[in-house]
């Protein structure tokens, strides 16, 4: 294996200095005035994918949205990117929204998948979405590749999303998944040291994911009322308390350390990845500490950058707060 210290990269990503701050860099990337300005330059974009429902196996159905690239003609070998949102994010987040019509002008096919219980899904599964939930994702990682044989398959991630690419990467070659390239931005890396600094830093992200949580959650209800009633979410004040009661009551797992534990991606738990992947990661990130790299080991498949500015899933940049990373992942793409 490869030592990180020795392998990690550093970007040139640069901030605006007015904007580089690791909470500038994460809230003004979904923030309203940027939010309106990217749904309205992607409404043709959104207008033209095709809803897809994918069969993962075991009677579990997940949403997609395809998007042809803009000109096949000169494309000999179709390459498709699946994009992976982040917790209580869709396929519709800001970045996917960013990232999607630049890949579809430079060539690219799209399919945003959405996990369990995100976007307009809830209604699909009986059961809750949980962050250990990998085998439906790989389920649908081998119904895309029977759909689309004709396509070099490749995988973007952001945060969870950037999780769970980097576990489907590391059972690719067990499940006979084919994947080209894969980019994993800002992954969670130890779900317990994610818990710790959403509990111990700004309230601003722990307040954010709860109420987003909480509305999943009631959707969920809406669609299921003989299976789930929530009549106490607004007891919980904190992310802690709050997944400790839904995994202790709604997975299979005994305690929260257990399930966090589940889906870490440290110890070895990468060893088996063969296709050439990236991970890139911001020193300043408030949601995913960089300290967890200390426990992560990477085979030689997977690059490593740092860099100092970007926050969590930002990378903004200019006055016009455009993102550095689609840029980025485009290159990253485009190589070999």
């Amino acid at each position: 294996m490869t030592a990180l210290t020795i392998t990690a990269r550093q970007t040139d990503f640069r901030p605006t200095p007015w904007a580089a701050g690791a909470h500038a860099q994460s809230i003004l990337a979904s923030a309203q005035p940027r939010r309106w300005r990217v749904q309205r330059a992607a409404e043709a974009y959104r207008a033209q994918a095709e809803e897809l429902l994918i069969d993962c196996g075991a009677g579990v159905r997940l949403l997609g949205h395809f998007n042809a690239p803009a000109d096949t003609r000169a494309n000999h070998q179709p390459h498709l990117v699946v994009t992976l949102h982040g917790w209580e994010g869709s396929s519709d987040s800001i970045y996917n929204l960013t990232l999607g019509p630049r890949l579809q002008q430079n060539g690219f096919a799209t399919l945003r998948l959405n996990f369990r219980d995100h976007g307009e899904s809830h209604h699909l599964n009986e059961e809750l979405f949980h962050s250990c939930r990998i085998d439906e994702v790989v389920g649908a990682f081998k119904w895309i590749g029977q759909q689309y044989p004709q396509h070099r398959v490749s995988v973007v991630g952001y945060s969870l999303g950037g999780n769970f690419a980097l576990r489907v990467a590391n059972r690719a070659a067990r499940e006979g998944i084919a994947l080209d390239r894969v980019v994993a931005i800002c992954p969670v890396l130890d779900p317990a040291e994610t818990m710790m600094a959403l509990d111990s830093g700004s309230a601003i992200y722990e307040k954010y994911f709860i109420r987003k949580w909480r509305r999943s959650l009631v959707r969920k209800h809406a669609a299921f009322p003989h299976l789930y009633s929530f009549d106490d979410l607004a007891a919980f004040t904190n992310l802690r308390q709050m997944t400790d009661y839904f995994v202790t009551r709604h997975t299979e797992f005994d305690d929260l350390h257990t399930y966090l534990d589940g889906y870490a991606i440290t110890h070895g738990r990468l060893d088996n990845i063969e296709v050439p992947t990236i991970m890139l990661l911001a020193d300043d990130d408030p949601v995913i500490p960089v300290q967890g790299l200390r426990n992560v080991r990477l085979p030689d498949a997977v690059e490593l950058y740092r860099s100092p500015r970007g926050g969590h899933c930002g990378f903004l940049q200019g006055w016009r707060l455009r993102s550095w990373v689609d840029g980025f992942t485009l290159t990253q793409l485009q190589t070999g």
